[in-house]
């Protein structure tokens, strides 16, 4: 993979991280409370506002969709997170024990869009941020179909390879959208 993908996706994550540090902090960890369902429709109102505002070519509320592709990526790793600790039924974390799951899949994800951006060329590059956007929505209706199946499938990848391409979306809609206001 480019080097200079890794860096802004390093980049890109790093904004992440330290915003959900900032959030664990300041609530804890009352993200545990939610359902895997409730999480996956967090991130799709996310997902719908983006697509709204890209229909639109207006909003009304100033927060920004950078911040919306932030919070996908948050969401969908904690969604992971929960995934990994389904036995573990403690409503409160704390951040020093959230941190090393959170690298491990920002790591594995990344590893997935190294293999991913090797056999496709980083054809993601010439994409629209738009499309990207609804490629994120497809995922999330994959997820809510899965959900709904009790997790099942029959030939099709789990929930958690759709969490970590939907972060893989939303990372280089950020880097897109930053390359964007750069040529303004």
């Amino acid at each position: 993979m480019k080097t200079q993908t890794v860096s802004e996706y390093n980049q890109v994550i790093h904004l992440c991280k330290e915003l959900f540090k900032k959030k664990t902090l300041d609530y804890g960890t009352a993200w545990r409370i939610l359902r895997l369902p409730s999480i996956t429709d967090q991130i799709f109102i996310k997902a719908q506002r983006i697509r709204s505002i890209q229909e639109k070519g207006t909003q009304l509320v100033n927060d920004p969709i950078q911040d919306e592709f932030i919070g996908i990526i948050n969401y969908c790793l904690i969604a992971l997170i929960q995934l990994e600790l389904t036995e573990d039924d403690r409503l409160e974390l704390n951040y020093e024990e959230l941190e090393p799951l959170y690298d491990a899949w920002v790591k594995d994800t990344r590893s997935l869009l190294e293999n991913k951006n090797h056999d496709y060329g980083e054809a993601w590059r010439d994409m629209r941020v738009a499309s990207m956007t609804d490629i994120i929505l497809m995922k999330l209706y994959r997820v809510k179909q899965i959900e709904d199946n009790k997790g099942k499938t029959l030939v099709s990848e789990g929930i958690s390879a759709n969490y970590q391409d939907m972060i893989n979306y939303a990372v280089f809609c950020l880097i897109k959208l930053k390359e964007d206001n750069r040529h303004v």
